[in-house]
Order: structure tokens, then C-alpha cells, then sequence
């Protein structure tokens, strides 16, 4: 019997040593077939809580669930290989305190299999990542504009525009950086403010809306494909899937109706009784 070859998936030490090298290049993915296209080209996939918007409609990313988070978490690392999977924690998961935080990040690294856990770091969850870095989760931090925040800054919009909102984000970023994540998403914030902290933490920084002064870049990818009307700014569109697909359901709508689908090739046909064997 021969032996397989299995797939080397990268490490969290991959996504550490690749600060100030080649850009790191990463996607939000929550289905096992999109994880699978996306999988041969992306450092990293993150299973971002941005799936309660995406994928279920709701309002804003307050709303989202452990449970939620642990089912689309399975289905990426069933649908990809070598990519570095990172699941979000839910709004409400890690907040309370240490033990809290522990719990439940070890219920979906245990239950997912994923390689990290994301939070989105004020200053401070600083405890709460020294706390799951020294008990063995690796944590991704999110700075800048913090969507599970909404109803506090009164809607999305970018940070770091004022000197006071300026030092926040800095002292954010070094707080998660200082605690031991191994990488920080910054969301929302202008380029010489994004160049500033990328200088100055040790770890990679992934920018989203917030320049190619970052170690790498995030999107999400259901704006990325164009399958919504409105993006953000920061989005550039590399597919228009909604007119593809809006297309594509009219065709089949009119074939149905006018009877095109299915035809003769569509369709299974009574088979010829085999003869008898004397």
C-alpha cells in the first residue's frame, strides 16, 4: 500500500515570520466549497463573525453566536488544506474575564479543529490574550474600527482621525502585541497611522481599509466577488457574481417555464430489458 503525501498546512508560525516579507494574503471564507477554491491561494481564511451579515442577513455582527461560529468554522477546515484557519470569537465570548475567554475559545478550537481564535482587542482584552496565549490559543487581535462596537461608536466608520481616537488605536495595538497575539487586523484606519503601528509592533499587521503599509491584506470575500449591491471604500471588486448569478436564475427561471429544462439529455429513461441466457 502506498503512502500518501499529506498536505503541510501552515502554522502560526508561518503567519509570525512573514512580518516585512511578502504580504500575507487572506480572505473571509464560511462554507466548505468556498473554502476549497479560496484554499490553494490564501495564507490565511478567516472564519469572521462578518458571516452574521453575509451569510445570515442580520443588522450587524452583534447578534452572532458560539454556535454559529462553531458550524461554519467545521465546514472551512473541511473544505480547505493548507491554508491557516482563524475562527472569531462572538460578541459576549471573551469579554467577562479570563476563564470565560479560555472556555470558550478551547470549545472551538476543540470543535473545529481551527489553528486560531480572533478578537477584537480593545485595550482591554490585553488580559484575555496573555491569558489564552499562555494556555496554548493562538490569538489573532482586530484594532481600529471594531464591528461588535457598532452600538457604542453609533455605526462603522473609520478610526484614528483625531489625536485622541489616534493614541486609542496605537495603545490598542500595542496592548495585543505586548500580550502575544501573533497578528493584528487593523480595520478602518488612514495609511500613515496603519505604517506607524505596523513599524512598531513585532508582529504581522493585516490591513482592511487601512493601506498596503500593512504585513498583508483581508477582505471579505462575498464584497470582494461583488455579490452585493453597496461596498465599503476600502473593497475593490474583483468579480460581479451578482449580475452572474441574478443571470443565471433568470435563464433557468424561463427554461422551466417554457418547458427548455430539462430536456431529453436531463433526463433518465426506462431501460431496455437485458435478454435472457439460455
Amino acid at each position: 500500500m502506498s503512502k500518501q503525501t499529506e498536505t503541510r498546512r501552515k502554522t502560526v508560525k508561518d503567519i509570525a515570520a512573514a512580518k516585512g516579507k511578502t504580504p500575507l494574503v487572506c480572505l473571509t471564507a464560511y462554507d466548505a466549497p468556498t473554502a476549497r477554491l479560496l484554499d490553494p491561494h490564501c495564507d490565511v481564511l478567516l472564519v469572521g463573525d462578518s458571516l452574521g451579515m453575509v451569510v445570515h442577513g442580520l443588522p450587524s455582527t452583534v447578534g452572532v453566536t458560539m454556535e454559529m461560529m462553531i458550524l461554519h468554522g467545521q465546514a472551512v477546515m473541511r473544505g480547505s488544506s493548507e491554508a491557516f484557519v482563524v475562527v472569531d470569537m462572538p460578541f459576549g465570548s471573551y469579554e467577562t474575564n479570563n476563564d470565560s475567554a479560555f472556555l470558550n475559545a478551547a470549545r472551538i478550537m476543540k470543535e473545529t479543529g481551527c489553528q486560531a481564535i480572533k478578537i477584537e482587542s480593545g485595550t482591554y482584552a490585553a488580559g484575555q490574550i496573555a491569558h489564552l496565549v499562555e494556555r496554548g490559543v493562538p490569538v489573532m487581535g482586530h484594532i481600529g474600527l471594531r464591528p461588535q462596537a457598532i452600538n457604542v461608536d453609533g455605526g462603522f466608520r473609520a478610526k484614528g482621525r483625531t489625536t485622541g481616537e489616534r493614541d486609542r488605536v496605537i495603545a490598542e495595538a500595542r496592548a495585543a502585541d505586548e500580550a502575544g497575539a501573533f497578528a493584528i487586523v487593523i480595520e478602518g484606519v488612514a495609511e500613515d497611522l496603519a505604517a506607524d503601528i505596523t513599524a512598531e509592533v513585532s508582529c504581522p499587521t493585516i490591513g482592511i481599509g487601512a493601506s498596503a503599509a500593512c504585513d498583508g491584506q483581508i477582505l471579505v470575500t462575498h464584497d470582494m466577488l461583488g455579490l452585493f449591491d453597496w461596498t465599503p471604500k476600502f473593497v475593490r471588486r474583483y468579480a460581479d457574481l451578482s449580475t452572474s448569478i441574478n443571470d443565471a436564475a433568470a435563464a433557468y427561471a424561463d427554461d422551466v417555464r417554457t418547458r427548455r429544462f430539462p430536456d431529453a439529455a436531463e433526463t433518465y429513461a426506462l431501460r431496455k430489458p437485458e435478454p435472457e441466457q439460455r
